[in-house]
């Protein structure tokens, strides 16, 4: 389907990448709840190597860090066929949460020294990342409200802290920790972003957190980490003290929109299997599970939300790209529990019409859904944004409600 948002890069880049990703990451699925982790990195290792030869490597950096210059809304099209291999494609194209957001924003606000010295090795592909900032003491959608600090003491801040759901620790070369070092500024002035690598003395990786009774590892881990008096230089600070919301806000907000492509990518590979599904399976003799009307429903559906989130994400990202991510805050707010809530009401159509079958992991689905139902929490509760947004709205009828809490 030709997208309203082509470009000619796009038209150039985008049948490539899909043919490589259908190629060689999709058949690589058949294996994947019985592969070990290991294997399954050092397969992906000789992937990577072949998206460097063709010139995909870092396809969402500026040239000037070895990548296209693409816009947002031009790779939001890519990161959408990357999810056609949900467990493969973002990696093995070296954009994958969190390192994406991290490189990108190392890249806009960080040193030259910190660039140096971070940025590069993980543009390089030689190193991982992970993003340290939700507590289990306190809610996770207002990050004005943390516990960990980062004392500054001389030339070094002295970091303490709990943190939990810190994205793809284990194996992570460094963390990036948003924690306190102005304890009596004002609530978005308080916390500053500073770079922990994962040597440092005290610096904990307590577990990997078990989702649904399974326990990720690598980059698709989600780690509970201590800091006990980590020691780290104030060199090491991503932007000025108290600038961490800001930063944070700064980052979430693209995050947001290559999470709802990536989902909408899902949401095709789920329809795909629906529909593969539907048409071959026989219901009683010569009557395939297509032809009953309860399935046709399932598929139609599917295919306009998927087609209206498509279309609502990338015009999101164009608005972003040419008006700046504040003029897009409520936007971002509504394509973010939309798409969320669309790509698990379609994966939960596919595993229904695979009966029995779409509960084992003779498929990806029951693994997409199981991994994907935090979709509609990460990045802020659908919750959240749905307040964000009605406040919003409201305001523009006179009624300030923020305002009028204060």
């Amino acid at each position: 389907m030709e997208s309203v948002f082509a470009t000619d890069r796009l038209t150039a880049l985008l049948p490539a990448i899909r043919k490589f990703v259908l190629d060689e990451l999709v058949p690589l699925e058949k294996e994947h709840s019985n592969r070990p982790f290991k294997q399954t990195e050092k397969i992906l290792a000789a992937k990577r190597e072949l998206v460097k030869q063709n010139g995909w490597w870092n396809l969402h950096l500026p040239e000037a860090e070895g990548g296209k210059g693409l816009t947002l809304c031009e790779f939001a099209q890519i990161s959408e066929t990357l999810s056609l291999a949900p467990y493969y494609g973002q990696y093995t194209f070296n954009c994958q949460a969190p390192d994406i957001g991290n490189t990108e924003l190392i890249s806009r606000f960080a040193s030259t020294a910190i660039k140096e010295k971070f940025l590069q090795p993980l543009l390089d592909g030689k190193i991982r990342s992970c993003f340290s900032m939700t507590e289990p003491e306190f809610a996770g959608s207002n990050p004005t409200r943390l516990a960990t600090t980062a004392v500054r003491e001389g030339d070094t801040y002295l970091i303490n802290g709990h943190k939990w759901f810190t994205s793809s620790a284990d194996g992570a070369a460094f963390a990036v920790v948003m924690a306190v070092t102005n304890p009596d500024a004002a609530a978005h002035e308080r916390a500053s972003m500073i770079i922990v690598p994962a040597d440092t003395p005290g610096f904990e990786l307590v577990r990997n957190i078990p989702i649904f009774g399974e326990t990720g590892e690598g980059w698709a881990s989600h780690a509970e980490i201590r800091y006990v008096n980590c020691r780290v230089p104030v060199i090491n600070r991503i932007g000025e003290e108290g600038m961490g919301f800001r930063l944070a806000q700064e980052r979430l907000g693209p995050g947001r929109i290559h999470h709802c492509m990536r989902w909408v990518g899902i949401a095709e590979k789920a329809l795909d299997l629906l529909c593969k599904r539907a048409a071959s399976r026989e219901m009683e003799e010569g009557v395939m599970l297509g032809e009953k009307q309860f399935i046709q429903g399932y598929i139609a559906e599917s295919r306009v939300e998927i087609d209206a989130a498509r279309l609502l994400v990338l015009r999101t990202a164009r608005n972003m790209d040419e008006l700046g991510a504040k003029a897009v805050r409520d936007e971002i707010s509504g394509i973010k529990f939309y798409v969320a809530n669309m790509v698990l009401k379609v994966l939960d159509r596919a595993i229904q019409v695979h009966g029995g079958m779409g509960l084992t992991d003779e498929t990806l689905l029951a693994n997409l859904y199981q991994h994907e139902r935090g979709a509609r929490i990460w990045d802020g509760a659908d919750e959240v944004h749905k307040q964000v947004l009605a406040i919003s709205i409201l305001k523009k009828y006179g009624l300030d409600i923020k305002k009028k809490k204060q």
